[in-house]
Formats: structure tokens, C-alpha cells, sequence
């Protein structure tokens, strides 16, 4: 009897979704997007679109894999782009109305006097809006699946993981969507503070980018000066020994140098340890800005690094520990840019996944909880 009554409302607020102009436009826009991946391709001449060459776009550096080419393209272009931008704010517009249409005056009377629990029904009109989502990203992925099979030969199944990666980023939104729409009855505000929120969070991740950047930069720049100043001693250190054993024999041997001497022969040498310590010091203050970033966005969605964990699961980190110093001049010291991204992706991979995932969904739990305890008390 309940499963029954649960499936009733479930195919009642499916239908009224379905109805709406809108859902069909957001799936003939990701079955555009599909069409749009399959006729991009790459040749041994550079890019290609449909059977034309784009001369004017920089080919590829070297051999491109077609699979990995296409891959690339699902994760910037759908993911990055299409679903977890322009489709979000789409299905936000679709199921903002679900909650406040539900305890619309004349439809919760009727709703609520037939024998079915508030916390179901508000949990299963939830759970219709996440519907949406579901098949819009399935069917986007189902399509993907079939190009990038036949156009890279490529078949690769964990492009569908991007269904619960998506419906987890859509649902952190959902829920302040939810929320907002159950205190106001009204499917704008919830719209309008959803995005405020969301902005906050983008707002949030950038901060926490940047943050991330400028520590990596400033740790490298730290292991290249103190890697530098530790060969200089040496060199050194060398050098001093071996001009005392010219002078007599076996006199080096073992000598240790103080440090004032091993910089008389160096006059480089203490700018190079003043600019360590500046950076020992900016380090120590960007650390505590980023722990304070980062023990934020703890209690909050990560929708940033939700997104990217399909990047993270399909496209593999290439590693190289190059770095680059300018030998011309020994106080010059020049961090190499793909090291540096490299660098940073290793932090971002490197957070857990129950950190990503496990504290952006208990904010959600904490969300719908208040909302279902709210709608079995509120009086309508």
C-alpha cells in the first residue's frame, strides 16, 4: 500500500514535470551538445569540423589518442560547461516550482487528506526534481557513450559515472532550492537565493584556487632557493678545502667553513637566503588563509570538486618534476608553469573523496531534514 501510494505521487509530479516545455528543450540542447562533440574531430592536418579542416586553430602538440581527444572534449565541453552550468541553471528554472506548487493553496488540502505521511510526500516531490536531472544526464552520457565509441573508438563505461557525480552537484542546489521554496511558497525567490548561494560557492572556490596556487608557487620557489643554497655551500665548501690542501697537504681535509666565510666567497648567497625567508614567512600567512578557506568549504558543498570528479576518475595526471631557474643571474628564480599546475592538480586530486562527497552530502542531509521536520509541523 505505501509503495503504491509513493509510486502514485511520484508519477503524478513526473508528469507534471514532463509537461513542461522546458525539460524537452534541456534534452534537445544535450542531445545538441552530442552532435556538436561528434562532429569536432582531429586529423593528421589539426582540428576538424564535420568534413572541414580549421586551419586557423593551432593543431594538436604531437599524437593526440581520437579516444582521449574525445574524452577531453565530454569532460571541458559537457561536464564543465553544458551540465554542470547552463543544464543546472535550466533544471533549477524546471523544479524550483515543485515544492511551493505542492503547498499551493487548494492543492495541499487535497493532498494531505488522503492517508500518505508528510515526510513522504515532501521526500518524493525531493526526489522528482533529482528525476530530472537523472535522465537528463543519462541520456547525455547513454549518447556521449555511442559517439565516442564510433567516433574514437573508445568505449569507455565510467563516462556514466557522470550520472550520481552530476545528480550530487545538482542536488546541494536543489536542496537550498527546496528549502528556500517551502518558507516562501513562491518558485522566484528560491531561484534568485539558489544562485546567490551558488555564486557564493563558485566565489568561495576561486578564493580557494587562488590560495592554492600561490602556496604551491611559493613552496616551489622555497625547494628551488633552498636547493640552490645548499649547492652553493657545497661547492663551496669544496672549493675552500681544496685550495688549503694546495697550500699544504691534507689541511682540508674535514675542514668545515662558518658560514661567514662560505658567503665572502658568495656575495649572492644572503640575498638568497633574505628572499627565503620572505618566502618562509608569505608561506606561513597564505597556509593560514588557505586552512581558513578550506575549514570552510568543509561544512559547505564542494560543487567545484564534485564537477571534477569525473575528470579525475577518465583523464590521468601527467608528472615531471622539471623546474627552471634562470642560470643568468643567481637571485632569479622562475617557477615552471606546468610544474605549477601539475602541482596544483595533485592537491585537488589528493583531497578525499569522502571530504568531496561525504561533508557536501551531509549538508544536504541537514537541509532536508529541517525541511521535512518543518513540513510535518507547518500548518497549511
Amino acid at each position: 500500500m505505501i509503495l503504491m501510494q509513493t509510486q502514485a505521487i511520484f508519477i503524478d509530479a513526473y508528469r507534471e514535470l514532463n509537461a513542461k516545455k522546458l525539460f524537452w528543450i534541456t534534452m534537445l540542447l544535450s542531445l545538441l551538445i552530442v552532435v556538436v562533440i561528434a562532429s569536432l574531430g582531429i586529423n593528421e592536418h589539426g582540428y576538424t569540423f564535420l568534413w572541414f579542416d580549421l586551419d586557423f586553430f593551432p593543431g594538436p602538440m604531437g599524437d593526440i589518442d581520437p579516444g582521449e581527444y574525445y574524452i577531453s572534449l565530454f569532460s571541458t565541453l559537457g561536464i564543465s560547461l553544458w551540465l554542470t552550468w547552463i543544464a543546472t541553471i535550466l533544471a533549477l528554472i524546471s523544479t524550483a516550482s515543485i515544492i511551493p506548487d505542492l503547498i499551493a493553496g487548494g492543492v495541499i488540502e487535497t493532498t494531505l487528506s488522503k492517508p500518505i505521511a508528510r515526510s513522504r510526500l515532501f521526500l518524493t516531490k525531493y526526489a522528482t526534481g533529482l528525476l530530472f536531472v537523472a535522465l537528463q544526464v543519462g541520456v547525455f552520457s547513454a549518447a556521449s557513450f555511442i559517439v565516442i565509441g564510433i567516433r574514437g573508438d573508445y568505449w569507455e563505461p565510467r563516462l556514466f559515472l557522470a550520472i550520481p557525480i552530476v545528480l550530487a552537484f545538482f542536488s546541494y542546489l536543489y536542496a537550498v532550492s527546496a528549502l528556500v521554496g517551502m518558507m516562501t511558497k513562491a518558485a522566484m525567490p528560491a531561484i534568485l537565493l539558489t544562485c546567490l548561494f551558488w555564486a557564493f560557492l563558485f566565489l568561495l572556490n576561486m578564493a580557494d584556487g587562488g590560495l592554492t596556487v600561490f602556496k604551491t608557487q611559493t613552496e616551489i620557489m622555497m625547494e628551488q632557493r633552498m636547493n640552490r643554497i645548499e649547492q652553493i655551500e657545497h661547492n663551496t665548501i669544496r672549493l675552500i678545502r681544496s685550495e688549503m690542501n694546495q697550500e699544504e697537504a691534507g689541511s682540508g681535509e674535514g675542514y668545515l667553513p662558518s658560514e661567514a666565510e662560505i658567503e665572502e666567497r658568495n656575495p649572492f648567497l644572503p640575498q638568497i637566503k633574505r628572499d627565503l625567508a620572505e618566502n618562509q614567512a608569505a608561506l606561513k600567512s597564505l597556509t593560514l588563509w588557505y586552512r581558513i578557506v578550506y575549514g570552510i568549504k568543509t561544512v559547505l558543498p564542494k560543487t567545484g570538486e564534485t564537477a571534477s570528479l569525473l575528470r579525475r576518475y577518465l583523464i590521468a595526471p601527467e608528472f615531471s618534476d622539471e623546474t627552471k631557474v634562470d642560470s643568468a643571474d643567481p637571485n632569479v628564480f622562475l617557477v615552471n608553469e606546468e610544474q605549477l599546475n601539475q602541482r596544483v592538480d595533485e592537491v585537488y586530486r589528493s583531497r578525499p573523496l569522502w571530504w568531496v562527497l561525504g561533508t557536501s552530502l551531509v549538508f544536504e542531509g541537514i537541509l532536508l531534514a529541517f525541511c521535512t521536520w518543518r513540513f510535518t509541523r507547518r500548518d497549511f
